[in-house]
């Protein structure tokens, strides 16, 4: 999953510590990550599997939720002391490579300690940047639009694929308008990936090829004006409501019957409420392009790690190993590599998000990933908290849309 992963708790599991070599021959390398409470439980698991597959190698561990993560891993990688492996997102691939900080693990494949065949959907190129391999996808995921079935129903709305924007937005007026106490929609007018998805419907995509942004100020001076009518109107969830259910999201708690977000995601939703939740197709403008891909938490290793071998067989083993797959589930996105796809056999929320999966897949939709440029993050975090503010009403659209062109050509250096 890109950035946007929400993360539920704080929990540490071992120590940070560091790493090394003992006279034995052993070697310990650290490992961190960042998720929910239920993920730190299923990676303890795969690291014991691991280490008995490999007891020349021991693993710590350190989990923290996501903010936390970025926070400790640039001290860290400021004092040169970066965890030896750690998850990552295609987000922070060229902002941290750029950096030099991430282990290119190219010589690590032709050396045989990692194997980057049998991905999924073209995943094992995810992590290529500029030539260089820096990450490999645990897991693979891509946008849907989470709702409720039921009131979708009650509105005389099926969502398909080839739906388009016009048949959306009619459901969500009509479901705000039954007065029910439920909004037709969360307001994801804040949403980088969401937007992302509309513009390359349109042509253009929310970052260039050229580590630029590829929309002008009056195109999101339309996206944003649309969502803040739509608010006005009271078919979308007002800010301060959908700020008081945190950190469910607004469907989980039941205030809104649909949400824009990852596939996987609702396996979490799923475990928030009592109401029956489904995946859709993203609405399109012509009945065809959705403008989705594949996105992926990865692992990455420290370009100062004194155990690339090491650390390039830990990543093979957590993507290809199919007990590992078995234990991890959904967890992380659609497991990336046929040997783990197929030991696991997904029920429930797990098989939703399989079945979407290769509908979209099946449908031919899934387009090529641009590369976010570094300072993606910064632009991702300006841009939700701008529309934030548009929405609370403390500035306006206007003012909203220069903010975000001047700090984002900042945070891309141009």
């Amino acid at each position: 999953m890109g950035v946007g992963v929400v993360a539920l708790g704080l929990l540490a599991v071992g120590c940070g510590g560091g790493s090394g070599s003992s006279a034995d021959g052993k070697v310990t390398i650290r490992y961190s990550w960042w998720g929910a409470a239920d993920r730190a439980e299923l990676i303890k698991k795969t690291i014991t599997l691991f280490e008995k597959k490999h007891p020349n190698i021991t693993v710590k561990t350190d989990f923290q939720e996501y903010g936390d993560f970025w926070t400790k891993f640039n001290t860290q990688a400021a004092g040169g002391n970066a965890p030896d492996v750690f998850q990552n997102s295609v987000a922070f691939l060229r902002k941290y490579g750029e950096k030099n900080l991430l282990l290119d693990l190219n010589s690590q494949v032709k050396a045989g300690n990692l194997s980057l065949k049998d991905f999924r959907a073209g995943l094992e190129k995810a992590g290529d940047i500029d030539g260089k391999l820096l990450g490999v996808p645990v897991g693979g995921n891509t946008f849907a639009l989470v709702y409720n079935p039921a009131e979708f129903k009650k509105v005389g709305v099926t969502p398909k694929l080839g739906w388009t924007w016009d048949e959306y937005n009619t459901a969500v007026k009509k479901i705000s308008e039954a007065k029910d106490g439920l909004y037709g929609a969360s307001d994801n007018g804040g949403v980088m990936y969401l937007y992302d998805l509309y513009l390359r419907q349109h042509g253009k995509a929310f970052f260039t090829a050229d580590k630029t942004l590829g929309f002008t100020e009056d195109d999101l001076r339309l996206w944003w004006g649309d969502h803040l009518a739509a608010n006005k109107a009271g078919d979308l969830v007002p800010a301060k409501k959908s700020e008081q259910v945190k950190p469910k999201s607004s469907v989980s708690a039941d205030l809104s019957a649909s949400e824009f977000t990852w596939d996987n995601f609702l396996v979490r939703y799923g475990a928030e409420t009592k109401t029956a939740l489904a995946l859709a197709p993203i609405p399109t403008t012509d009945g065809k392009k959705t403008g989705q891909y594949i996105s992926s938490l990865m692992l990455s290793g420290s370009a100062r790690t004194k155990h690339p071998k090491e650390v390039a067989q830990f990543i093979d083993f957590m993507t290809h190993d199919p007990g590992v797959g078995k234990i991890m589930g959904y967890n992380r996105g659609v497991l990336p590599t046929n040997a783990q796809f197929d030991a696991y056999t997904p029920t429930g929320v797990d098989a939703q998000v399989a079945a979407y999966e290769k509908e979209v897949a099946a449908a031919g939709v899934i387009e090529p990933i641009t590369p976010h440029p570094a300072g993606a993050d910064v632009c991702e975090a300006s841009l939700l908290r701008i529309y934030g503010e548009i929405a609370q009403g403390t500035t306006s659209v206007d003012k909203g849309v220069s903010t975000f062109f001047s700090e984002a050509k900042t945070a891309l250096g141009s």
